[in-house]
């Protein structure tokens, strides 16, 4: 391994939450009179924190959305993880590959820490993530595409920028991992990998990452 961390973001390539969630945010949105479809949300939202939600209604419609949004958009989504929420093929075994190869890694999600942590009970994953090992946008205050959360995530974890490695499967996470002057490797499992961007390669099978980073 040539890396000496390994960052995961979350939605999407830990857990599969993109489906659910960009679906109940399109539906959220066309009930409050923002007409949203999936694929708008995928293509606005996905790998974003909420605040780029607010942000870009008001910038599109000069309206603010409702003070509960946030509330009512987790509770939600939080109901449907309790339902359906699973973990992504494979990544059980890849990290049971990394800890038996001593590779340190973490997770860096904009989502909120209550999502993250609702989402690894639900899968099983929070056996591989305590909570030194969980970074959120909440941490920084600016989600991706800034830089903010993966170098918060490599300072915490005492590793420097130029030897982390991203795993990511949005174009935003991908610009936060380069602004942050670290690899990132695309999983293209919901994303083409003519979306991402300037990654440094792509794979769309968990069984495949480690041998991309060796």
């Amino acid at each position: 391994m040539r890396y000496e961390l390994v960052i995961f973001d979350n939605d999407g390539v830990l857990v599969d939450s993109e489906p659910l969630s960009n679906s109940i945010l399109a539906g959220y949105l066309t009930e409050l009179g923002h007409p949203t479809s999936y694929e708008d949300s995928l293509r606005d939202y996905m790998g974003a924190a909420v605040h780029r939600v607010h942000d870009l209604v008001l910038e599109r419609t000069g309206r603010r959305l409702p003070e509960h949004f946030d509330d009512e958009f987790h509770a939600r989504v939080f109901a449907a993880f309790a339902r359906e929420l699973e973990v992504v093929p494979g990544v059980p075994e890849m990290l049971g590959k990394l800890v038996a190869e001593g590779v340190p890694y973490c997770v860096a999600s904009s989502g909120s820490h209550e999502r993250i942590r609702v989402g690894h009970r639900k899968t099983g994953l929070d056996r591989w993530f305590p909570e030194g090992k969980v970074f959120s946008a909440q941490d920084v205050g600016r989600g991706k595409p800034a830089p903010d959360l993966f170098l918060y995530a490599a300072e915490r974890m005492g590793v420097a920028p130029g030897r982390c490695v991203v795993v990511e499967d949005s174009p935003l996470g991908v610009r936060a991992a380069r602004a942050a002057g670290m690899d990132v490797y695309g999983f293209t499992a919901m994303t083409p990998a003519a979306r991402l961007g300037a990654v440094n390669g792509c794979f769309d099978d968990m069984g495949r990452l480690l041998g991309l980073l060796a």
